[in-house]
């Protein structure tokens, strides 16, 4: 799969779990502690994750715009 095709998909699923992470840290204590687990902190897990793969798959235009000469 093309790295343009990757980040395509990869964007919206960063945006979704980002919002995920102010929804559940506004509302927590609407949620049981159970729930709060499941929604903020393995969805966090999962989002730092999909961040890291983000910056790998944008890794080149970091270095040209940050570390260039």
């Amino acid at each position: 799969m093309k790295k343009n095709t990757m980040l395509k998909i990869l964007n919206p699923i960063l945006a979704v779990f980002f919002l995920n992470q102010v929804i559940s840290a506004l509302f927590r204590d609407s949620f049981s502690r159970p729930a709060f687990d499941i929604f903020h902190k393995t969805a966090g897990i999962i989002l730092f994750c999909l961040i890291a793969l983000h910056i790998i798959l944008n890794f080149n235009w970091i270095k040209a715009s940050y570390f260039s000469k």
